[in-house]
């Protein structure tokens, strides 16, 4: 594992360390679509993330409930781009893809349901006899399937 505190010969010239994953080793795109010209893919789906409204829905449900006032109440939107910022720092350090890490931790909460992990706990119960219910399962749904698609996508 290289260092920490300085660049080692393992950095490959793009900056990445040799076990991160490089844009070209996306296994591609289920739909095709032409190449960003301004932006990579992973900054595309990063923006796409972003700007869906799974990710805006994200301020109404809560993450840590204490009460409405002081640094305790959190919202899963802010929580994720807490991870967000966080992930890309440590992908910084460790020469990870920077954007993919980001755009992961953007989408890591987009699945989970209201009233946090009792609510899941109680959606897992009823959908047992359909497979039961998994926030990081129904965050891919939520992007795969039941986001509104735009022009171009």
């Amino acid at each position: 594992m290289p260092s920490i505190t300085r660049p080692t010969d393992s950095i490959v010239p793009d900056g990445l360390a040799p076990w991160a994953t490089h844009e070209t080793g996306s296994r591609g795109r289920c739909f095709f679509e032409p190449p960003p010209n301004t932006r990579s893919e992973y900054q595309r789906d990063r923006d796409r993330i972003v700007h869906s409204g799974a990710f805006r829905r994200l301020e109404y449900k809560t993450q840590v409930f204490v009460n409405h006032e002081g640094d305790m109440f959190r919202t899963r939107l802010t929580h994720s781009i807490e991870v967000a910022q966080i992930s890309r720092s440590i992908a910084r350090v460790l020469h990870l893809n920077e954007t993919l890490s980001e755009t992961i931790a953007l989408a890591h909460d987009l699945g989970h349901t209201p009233f946090g992990h009792a609510g899941q706990d109680i959606l897992n119960e009823c959908m047992q006899d359909y497979g039961g219910f998994e926030h990081n399962l129904q965050s891919l749904r939520i992007i795969d399937e039941l986001e509104e698609k735009y022009a171009e996508f």
